[in-house]
């Protein structure tokens, strides 16, 4: 594979997943780096309670969940909007009726 279709296959499969999650390229990069802090300090907290485990005993899990939540919430709006605009696009006269 050339280096130019490598460039285009990344570049459509990237384009792709940022219009399917409804995000701009700054957005998309804000909310991974909010997931990658929120991560980060799960595991900080799960390798301290590995050697101390009366510290952190449930914070690794409540950040898991918490995240969880966060991106099945998200999903699910983004479906409910997805859906409602295409109900409206169905229920919208088309250009060629109103005239």
């Amino acid at each position: 594979m050339s280096k130019s279709s490598t460039r285009v296959s990344l570049t459509g499969a990237f384009g792709r997943h940022l219009k399917s999650v409804d995000e701009t390229y700054f957005q998309h990069m804000v909310h991974a780096l909010s997931f990658t802090c929120a991560l980060f300090l799960g595991a900080v907290m799960c390798l301290i309670h590995a050697f101390l485990p009366f510290l952190f005993a449930k914070s690794g899990s409540n950040i898991v969940t918490r995240l969880h939540d966060r991106m099945v919430i998200n999903r699910m709006n983004l479906s409910s909007r997805n859906a409602e605009a295409s109900l409206q696009a169905m229920h919208e006269p088309s250009e060629e009726l109103r005239l």
